[in-house]
Formats: C-alpha cells, structure tokens, sequence
C-alpha cells in the first residue's frame, strides 16, 4: 500500500515548509522577505547576477552593503536556483538516463519519441489558450498580456516530480514520462527564452566548454581505466581510480559545465545534466530512493544516495525564496496563466502524445495507458519557477507582471487536480 506520509515526510515536506512559510512572509511583510530573497551572499566577478542588475532587484537599501566594486553578486535566490538546484536536476536525470540505456529502460529507443511528442503538445497547447483567452477578453487586455504568452508552457521540475511519484507511485513508468517531458519542456521554454526575451547576448560557443568537461572526465576516468584492464579480472585501474579519486574529478567536470551553461545564456540549473552520463552505472535500475537501490555500489549511484538529503534542505530553500508572492496580486494574467497551465497543459500533452503512441505508432511505455497522459498533463501543469522567471522578463514591473507571477504560484492546485484525475481515471500506483 502506498504511503502518502511516509512519502511527504521523507520526500516533500521541508519544500512545503518553504513554500507556506514564503506566503506567509510575503503578504505580512513583503519589503523583508523580499531583502531576504535578494541578499548578497558574496560580491565578485565570476557568477551570479549583474551589480546594476542586482541593485535594481534589491531596491532600497542596497547601498547598505557598501560599493564592492564588483561586475556580479552572487545573491541568496541566485546561489539556490542557479547553482544548488542544479544538484536536483542531477537526480532527475539519473533517472531518465537509466530509463533511456538500461536494458529494460522504459523509455529506451524509439519510446523516448512520445514524450518528446508530449512535450511539443505541453507548449502549443497552453500557448493556444492563453493567447486565445486574451484575444476574447479583448484588444486593450490582449495587448496588456500578449508578451508572456510563454508562461504557461513551463514546467516546474521539482515540483511536477514529487507529485508525480505521489500520484504514480514511485515505480511508474508514467514518472519517467513526466522526467523526461518536463527536462525536455524545460529545456525547450529556456530556448524560448533565450530567443523571444533576450536578457543579453547569447554565447553559445560556452556549450563546447560544457561539452569538453564531460567528454574529458568520461574517457580520463570511465572509459580509458576500462580499456587498461581489459582481460585482467581483478580490474585495477578501474578500482584504483574508484577508491582514490571516488566522485572528485565528475564533480570538478561538473563545476566545469556548470560555469559553461552560465556563460552561454542558458539556465545554469540544468549544467550538471551533461555529466550525469559519464558516471559509471549499474546495468539495471530500481528507481530513485528505492531501498533496494543502497545495494548498488556503481558511482552513479552512490552519488545519487550522497545527494539524497543535502537534496531536501535545498528544495526547503528553493520553496522559500521562490513561493512568496501576495495575494492581492490577482488579476486578468492571474487566469490567462492559470487556463494555460491547467487546460492547455493536459489537452496538448493528450493530444500530441497520442498521436505519436497510435496513429505514429511509436508506443508508449509498458505499463502505461494512453489516458495516463491527461494525469501526466495535469501534474506538468505545474508551472512555478520557469513559469515565475519569464513572467518578470515578459513584463515590466506592475500590476501586469504581479498578476503573471500569481498565476505560476497559483498552479499548485494542479497537484489537487492532479490526485483527483488519478483517482477518476483509475491509475494505478506501482511501488518500487
């Protein structure tokens, strides 16, 4: 029997914590909470916001803090979003990575199409809404709230994944599914953003450094040990380098690819995900934090086992400085966001990811129903900090933009949703 608690407790809870105590912060005083999410954790010249930039974001009282002389800030929003998050997406992509090269992978091969089907279905769909929505309600407010037409087609990672495992139970295909299309959504709505709101000038030359990184620690220390002890039984090389150098050179290739994502324009959340592959891996797979997973001594696994809990105080940090918004926010972008979210999100997923299962017959994972996907919909529909993030480059600061960023926080009732389209069309949760 599947145990909502224990996974709460073990799994979501300190997120929630954040989350409820940001609102909570926000709409009793908004100017603290606000100097909080902003505050300067180091002045420098290598990662984190620009100074000028910052000190807009910071506001009053900036000068506080004294003229560093500095070209970047690395704040407390950007130091968890940026760069500690990156350590979630790491464990998110484990999974899929398993899902894809593992023998029995559920998303091995040509099955890895769909999703990607979804995932084009995720985007148009809440894009058609929104922007139908607005043209009904109007000129004077499609005009108003035409710009962030892409803030719905986020999907929240962190969040769309804990309640799947909720919903699916942990051993689902369908969470693999989710992994993979939210990564994949995600990915897509950065390119969207680098592209439709540019902040700056785009770099994308950087990505070759990302790429060296993980080419260089995959044959230094993966490949060439392998090819040294080839027909030797006791493998020497090989566990020479695993009890001496252990995770060290993967966590410098991905200090490395990190630094190249932030440099090209790219979230720099997602720069561990060219590393996670160059780890040596287990030929089989029991899913994230299973029990029986502490019985597989591979690298990769044993790095996803290190992360499990510094994992968790993260996502405590990550719903404390991304959930305070106020209530009195809501307004016409409010419902725009939310219609995107919650009707374009699972008809677009429905149906795009049935066409490519049955008429393309590219299939989906065992194990899964083509209905599953209009549950899938709803939990993608999640859309929080992506969603957050083009809402204030979309807009300019104001009323607009305040009700925009409502409308990301207010998708959460999706996971309401969510439970409840399970429950209507019958999933059934599969443990580990």
């Amino acid at each position: 029997m599947y145990r909502v608690w224990n996974f709460v407790t073990n799994y979501s809870l300190l997120l929630i914590i954040g989350a409820i105590i940001a609102l909570i912060w926000a709409n009793i005083d908004a100017h603290s909470y606000h100097h909080l999410v902003e505050y300067p954790v180091w002045f420098n010249d290598w990662i984190g916001l620009d100074y000028d930039y910052w000190k807009k974001a910071y506001g009053k009282g900036y000068d506080a803090f004294g003229n560093p002389g500095t070209a970047k800030v690395l704040s407390l929003h950007y130091l968890v979003n940026d760069v500690l998050m990156a350590f979630f997406f790491a464990i998110a992509a484990k999974e899929v990575w398993e899902a894809v090269i593992l023998k029995n992978g559920s998303l091995r091969g040509k099955k890895a199409a769909t999703p990607l089907f979804a995932t084009a279905g995720g985007m148009f769909g809440p894009i058609a809404v929104y922007l139908g929505l607005a043209a009904v309600m109007g000129s004077e407010t499609y005009s108003a709230v035409a710009n962030g037409w892409a803030i719905p087609t986020a999907t929240d990672i962190a969040f769309s994944y804990l309640v799947g495992r909720l919903v699916f139970g942990a051993g689902h295909p369908a969470v693999r599914f989710l992994l993979l299309l939210a990564i994949a959504d995600d990915a897509a709505g950065l390119i969207i953003l680098a592209v439709f709101y540019p902040s700056g000038d785009l770099a994308p030359v950087w990505l070759l450094f990302s790429l060296a990184a993980a080419i260089g620690v995959y044959v230094l220390f993966n490949w060439l040990p392998r090819v040294m002890d080839r027909g030797k039984q006791a493998r020497p090389t090989s566990s020479w380098v695993r009890k001496r150098l252990h995770f060290w050179p993967y966590l410098l290739a991905g200090a490395c690819s990190w630094y190249g994502f932030a440099q090209s324009g790219l979230h720099p959340a997602l720069g561990l995900l060219p590393i996670v592959p160059t780890l040596p891996h287990a030929d089989r797979a029991f899913g994230i934090f299973s029990e029986a997973e502490k019985y597989l001594t591979d690298l990769l696994n044993e790095c996803e086992h290190l992360l499990k809990h510094p994992v968790e105080v993260v996502l405590f940090f990550f719903g404390l400085l991304n959930a305070g918004v106020e209530f009195s926010s809501i307004g016409d972008a409010t419902w725009l966001v939310l219609a995107g979210l919650i009707i374009g999100k699972p008809v677009g997923i429905l149906l795009f990811g049935w066409f490519a299962a049955v008429p393309l017959r590219l299939g989906i994972p065992q194990g899964m129903r083509v209905i599953d996907l209009v549950v899938i919909g709803f939990v993608a529909a999640i859309g929080f900090t992506v969603s957050l993030f083009v809402a204030t480059v979309a807009f300019e600061p104001g009323s607009v933009q305040d009700a925009a960023k409502m409308g990301a926080l207010l998708s959460f009732a999706a996971a309401g949703i969510s439970i409840v389209a399970g429950i209507v069309f019958r999933v059934q949760k599969q443990e580990l």
